[in-house]
């Protein structure tokens, strides 16, 4: 591969990195009329685990040194993966549209940045005008969704919130407590500490598991694609100094899944829908873009 090409490559691998997480709440959708959203993730948990622990062996991954970072990891991971993951799954499972789900918790980078600037300092006014578009742009989608015969009610739209509210407290405390150390090792520690918290939930569930074609691929897909596939991109985005790159494109995670769910599950998308998700979007990249630096 030439210069030019590795250029290209990592030029591509943050779009990439925000489509597969796109897939997520597909997946989600397609896999929940088959199983229980808390069975569903303990296996996917489980077998991410058999996926990387030997990945570890052979490329001879360093663990985090101290029990403290254990910890720390182990508390992302029941925010990040138990808390997150089960609450999305959680609401699509109740009828919330993939669509809808990833328009809620899309607001998780407007949340932490707000949060970050709070804590270092002066909130811009460019922020405040983006949580308010974000904020108006949901208000928009959801106020048409609930109601007789919408996808939103109070249960899954709690659910989504829960869900939003779980992966920016636990994006924060990464900020905060977690030292640099490999994804692979890091992951492995997160998904164990997740499907410790979610296993004993599965008894609460009287849905048994239905083995089907549509479910044995979103479980492949949720192992390979969103956990070994999204866990080596963002290696590698990280690698490469590409990761900042991520973060500017998330904003596109809402209306890219809605598309996803529009093309595979037919899930409307009205001339309100697109105002709505196309306010949150830019809501959402006011916040997060870089402030411009004077001279």
């Amino acid at each position: 591969m030439t210069a030019r090409d590795d250029r290209a490559l990592i030029r591509a691998m943050p779009a990439l990195f925000v489509l597969i997480w796109s897939t997520g709440f597909i997946v989600a959708r397609y896999g929940m009329p088959y199983a229980p959203p808390m069975k569903f993730l303990s296996i996917r948990y489980a077998l991410s685990i058999a996926c990387l622990l030997p990945w570890i062996v052979l490329a001879r991954v360093a663990w985090p040194r101290s029990r403290a970072q254990w910890l720390h990891l182990a508390v992302t991971g029941v925010f990040m993966h138990a808390g997150y993951l089960g609450g999305v799954w959680a609401a699509v499972k109740a009828g919330m549209g993939s669509g809808l789900s990833a328009l809620v918790v899309g607001l998780q980078p407007v949340l932490t940045a707000l949060w970050l600037s709070s804590t270092g300092g002066k909130i811009a006014a460019r922020q405040w005008a983006g949580l308010g578009l974000g904020l108006i742009g949901l208000v928009l989608v959801v106020s048409r969704k609930f109601g007789q015969g919408g996808e939103a009610d109070w249960l899954n739209m709690s659910l989504a919130v829960g869900a939003l509210f779980s992966i920016t407290i636990g994006t924060l405390y990464q900020k905060r407590f977690v030292a640099p150390c490999d994804v692979r090792s890091a992951n492995t520690i997160q998904l164990g500490a997740a499907l410790l918290v979610t296993l004993p939930l599965i008894f609460l569930e009287s849905e048994s598991v239905r083995w089907t074609a549509e479910l044995a691929g979103a479980m492949a897909w949720s192992v390979l694609a969103l956990t070994l596939g999204g866990s080596s991109l963002l290696y590698l985005l990280i690698q490469r100094g590409a990761a900042a790159s991520v973060t500017s494109l998330m904003y596109l995670v809402p209306p890219s899944t809605a598309l996803l769910a529009w093309l595979l599950f037919a899930e409307p998308i009205t001339a309100l829908t697109i105002v709505g998700t196309a306010l949150t979007a830019f809501g959402v990249s006011l916040v997060v873009r870089p402030a411009r630096q004077s001279a």
